[in-house]
């Protein structure tokens, strides 16, 4: 059985700590909310009234707050769990936060002699409550065989990301790409219903095709993954066929601003020479510019 420190009982958090209890463990809890304190005790566990009363003999210390100040606040300012932690002691941090910040908390720890484990999730607050969350993991390898059985009670998904820091910046492209996507869906649906299509037909096609199933698994999977630029569809093609549908839209009177942003990209793609490779080539020109390495593809 471990000692277990969890602050932040909102939504994730407190299914989350109920969990780690019903595993067996001792989980002391910390939030702000009264009521989420009470509901934690209800649900087996235990309350403190601090950060640093959670964390005194604490294995572990997990957090689960909303932006990098709160984990800042939670572990460095006034009875922060900083103070009862030891070297001894683990920290796992599960917030959503910015990497570079989460970066620089691993450094304060470090001259605390203290390691951080970042391990945001992905999923819902649903999976949250069945112990179905997909965790993103960023560790040394002996701090996850550690972390592991009690993520393990959390999420039936444990991604190790590739080392330290690395489980927060696999969060932040998941959520960067999931969020962009709903809006172009939403423009999508939304020119679909401006033209008199039926919406949930537009949906039953786009879901046989890359537009609903997406490009990483599809075009991308086939093409330039692959290092092959050979047109299975033409950039420039691409080009025209946005052009008609920005069109269109004006025409509805329906804003499109992601897909006119696109066009742009398509553009310039079309001015380096690109016209005549794949569609999928807007990834290479892309490395290109951003200097990534291995930019052939």
């Amino acid at each position: 059985m471990a000692k277990i420190a969890f602050i932040g009982l909102g939504t994730m958090g407190l299914p989350m700590a109920r969990l780690l209890v019903a595993g067996g463990h001792a989980v002391a809890g910390y939030d702000l909310d009264a009521a989420a304190c009470e509901q934690h005790v209800e649900n087996g566990g235990s309350t403190a009234t601090s950060a640093a009363d959670a964390a005194s003999e604490a294995d572990f210390v997990f957090t689960m707050v909303t932006n990098s100040n709160h984990v800042r606040a939670a572990l460095f300012g006034k009875d922060g769990a900083v103070q009862a932690m030891s070297a001894s002691t683990l920290f796992v941090d599960m917030s959503t936060i910015h990497p570079l910040e989460s970066d620089a908390v691993r450094a304060e720890l470090a001259t605390h002699n203290i390691g951080m484990v970042d391990a945001p999730v992905g999923r819902t607050s649903l999976h949250a409550i069945e112990g179905k969350l997909l965790v993103m993991v960023g560790a040394q390898p002996e701090q996850l065989k550690r972390v592991r059985p009690l993520l393990a009670l959390l999420g039936d998904t444990i991604v190790d990301c590739g080392g330290l820091g690395m489980g927060t910046r696999m969060k932040m492209i998941n959520n960067f790409m999931s969020i962009v996507n709903n809006v172009v869906t939403a423009e999508a649906l939304t020119l679909a219903e401006s033209i008199g299509l039926d919406v949930d037909l537009a949906i039953d096609v786009m879901s046989g095709t890359a537009a609903g199933q997406g490009h990483m698994t599809t075009t991308y999977a086939a093409k330039v993954l692959q290092g092959d630029l050979t047109p299975a569809f033409m950039l420039q093609l691409a080009h025209k066929d946005l052009g008609l549908a920005l069109d269109l839209a004006a025409q509805m009177g329906v804003p499109v601003p992601l897909g006119a942003a696109a066009r742009e990209m398509y553009t310039l793609a079309r001015g380096q020479g690109r016209g005549a490779q794949d569609w999928t080539a807007i990834y290479s020109m892309l490395r290109e510019l951003a200097h990534v390495d291995n930019a052939d593809r």
